[in-house]
Order: C-alpha cells, then structure tokens, then sequence
C-alpha cells in the first residue's frame, strides 16, 4: 500500500472515531424526567417513614415480584361506587376516572352505585366524632371480591362513609387486598364529610393520589423512597397535601414495565386534565416534564 492510501485511510479511521466518541447516548425517558425528581426531605415526627424500616424497592426487585398484570381479556380499572352521592361526590368520582384512566393509561369505567344497605350491622361503627364508620376489611373481602369484573385488572371501591381497619385504629383513607386486585378509598376526610364548591379541589386531588396510589400498590410497587412522589407513605392529609400526584422516574419505570404505554401521550393526557380541572401545581409538573423531552 502506498503511503498517501495509507495516510487517507488512517485519516477516515481517525476522523470515524472522532465522531463516534463525540456522539452522545441517547437518554431514555426515565433518564430524561429523573431531573424532575425532588429529593425526599428528612422524615420528621409524625411522618410515615419516621418510625417504619421499610426496605427500598428498586427496579430489580420490582421485576422479580409475581404481581397483577394487565391481560388481553383482564385490562379494565373499574370504580365501584358504594353509598348516597350528591351531585357535587359524583361529579368528583368521574373526574377519579378520568384521572385513572389518564394516569394508567388504561381503559377505566365506573360501575352502577351500590347502596349504603350492602353493609350490615356488624361491619358498622359509630366514632367519637359522631360519624358512621365501615370496615374496610368487609368492603373488600364480603362486597368487592365478589364483584370484580370477568375483565377487571383492579376493582377499586369509592365511598362517602368514613372507614377504619380495626377496632383499635381511628380510620383509614384506603385499604387493598393486592393479591385480589381490589383496594376501598373513603372521600370522607378529603373534604373533613363536607364536600364544596370551596374545597372541591383540595378533594379530589387527595382522592387522585390515594386512588393512584392504592392501584400502584396493587401493580406491585412498594411505597417510595426515591424521591417525592405519590407512591410515598402518608400517615395524615398534611403529608398527603405534600406529596405530588407526580409519579417520579424510577416508579414510572416499574409502572411503565407492567402496562407498557406510551409515556409522551401519559403526560400529555395528564396535561389536559390538571389543566381543565385548574390543579395548576400538578400542570407545571407535566408541563417541566413534557419540555425535557422536546
């Protein structure tokens, strides 16, 4: 070989390898919205993690976990409405559904309101405040197993009665039984039994996260320990008010392994819906998300 042909040579070599190392690796979406995340804050008394130990679920853990899995002919979320609704509550469970359906990006219904009536005296109380009670236990194990859907992936059960879990625990927001794919949420103390114009938001934003969150769980994913986000454990309406509806990049990633959507069109649907619904804080979350990716 002559030197000039050889000397041409090396220079393409030279010039290839140039442009390869110059070359960025493209990031993947969970990459890209991990800038978003927020760092959890030290846990404080009072706080859900202050006095639990709860191991952190990484993504490898995740996938190793036998969980419930949408299927070609069981990937429907369903609402089960149990109790007497004004127009303002049922107003609040449709906008749930939209949400749900926006936030799994999965086709989300609501069934026909079962009545207060479906509880018997046993699984009542009444607290100190005066309030009627339900056990939750009774909701999911005596009502909603047996009305999940043939096409159901989760049954997720709405009432406008206060709840508790055990005879020595003042209430709950929600309960779920995850192997079974059923989980209860109570609107009670969203709205301190007072649902309103004036408060309306504050509600159903609550009711949002603690519905996407007990569907999470019942997905698999464990509670939070990455960053600030939906999946974190709350303890009291204060912790749950400083969480976001935002899932952070490493659940969206174990979310998104399961249910395999379309992680531009989920934002952008979200958007639409912080946006109509004027939940302006959750909106520029979408939106500083959505602007990574352009």
């Amino acid at each position: 070989m002559s030197p000039g042909k050889y000397n041409i040579i090396l220079s393409l070599f030279v010039t290839a390898l140039f442009l390869f190392s110059c070359q960025k690796k493209e990031k993947t979406y969970v990459e890209t919205i991990a800038l978003n995340d927020v760092q959890l804050p030290k846990a404080k008394p009072g706080d859900w993690r202050y006095s639990r130990d709860e191991k952190f679920q990484t993504f490898e853990d995740f996938q190793k976990l036998k969980k419930i899995k949408p299927e070609p002919e069981k990937n429907t979320i369903y609402l089960q409405p149990i109790g007497e609704f004004n127009e303002l509550q049922q107003k609040e469970i449709q906008l749930t559904h939209e949400y749900l359906k926006a936030y799994f990006q999965l086709e989300t219904k609501i069934l026909p309101v079962l009545s207060n009536t479906i509880f018997p005296k046993k699984a009542r109380r009444i607290f100190k405040d005066g309030q009627e009670q339900i056990l939750a236990g009774y909701v999911l194990d005596s009502i909603l197993i047996k009305q999940k859907p043939k096409d159901a992936v989760v049954l997720m059960g709405i009432t406008e009665k206060d709840l508790f879990p055990k005879p020595e625990w003042n209430y709950v927001f929600g309960q779920a039984s995850y192997e079974d794919g059923v989980g209860v949420t109570s609107m009670y103390r969203f709205s301190d039994g007072h649902l309103s114009d004036s408060n309306f938001n504050e509600s159903l934003e609550r009711l949002i996260k603690i519905s996407s969150h007990e569907i999470g769980h019942m997905f698999g994913i464990s509670h939070c320990l990455n960053a600030v986000c939906v999946m974190n454990g709350t303890n009291s309406l204060p912790e749950t008010d400083f969480h976001f509806a935002r899932a952070c990049s490493l659940c969206q990633q174990k979310l998104n392994s399961s249910l395999s959507y379309d992680p531009r069109k989920r934002l952008l649907d979200l958007k639409v819906f912080f946006e109509k619904q004027h939940l302006n804080i959750e909106l520029s979350r979408a939106e500083q998300d959505l602007s990574l990716l352009k």
